[in-house]
């Protein structure tokens, strides 16, 4: 209820009239968006894995590309949106095929830097399956840089975290980092 009062003060703010037609439930539908837009705060790495961990004597990486993206930037609370690409080289253990862009989601909903988002995901991968290395590449369009300030439409912005092996052997990430252009 405190969030819908807040939009009908920001709608209000700008100059617009909250009782007319169109407006008199947007309060009450951006405070449930914005909601669901950041329901990432209210999970866990536990609650997202669900026990999804399986051992496996393949030492052959996985990858999972193209997972979609949605976030918004913490900075002017406008969405960003793209794709990451997550690989790890198995020690023992696998997640669940879906647990990887279940990661990505459950970072992706609070508000973030892509920065940051791209570390959390490489971490939560590390920390759940212990991998001998871990790469995350996430490419994204920021609203806040298409519709506000320098208005680039295509631009997009890349970054990369590479841990373990990954940062170690130049052929393992440029492994990786082939698979996930093609």
């Amino acid at each position: 209820m405190k969030i819908e009062k807040h939009f009908a003060s920001i709608l209000e703010e700008i100059g617009e009239d909250i009782g007319r037609e169109g407006l008199v439930d947007t309060p009450k539908r951006a405070a449930e968006a914005f909601r669901f837009l950041n329901h990432g705060y209210n999970q866990s790495l536990e609650m997202v894995l669900n026990g999804a961990i399986f051992q496996a004597d393949t030492e052959d990486m996985v990858i999972v590309k193209d997972i979609e993206l949605y976030s918004l930037c913490e900075h002017h609370l406008l969405p960003f949106i793209g794709k990451c690409h997550v690989g790890y080289l198995p020690d023992g253990k696998v997640l669940g095929l879906s647990k990887v862009a279940r990661i990505v989601d459950m970072y992706g909903r609070r508000l973030q830097i892509q920065e940051k988002l791209t570390k959390q995901i490489a971490d939560a991968i590390q920390e759940a399956v212990g991998a001998k290395g871990v790469a995350v590449v996430i490419e994204a369009k920021h609203l806040c840089m298409m519709m506000r300030g320098v208005q680039k439409q295509n631009s997009v912005m890349t970054t990369s975290v590479m841990l373990g092996i990954f940062r170690e052997h130049f052929s393992s990430r440029s492994e990786f980092l082939n698979l996930i252009s093609r």
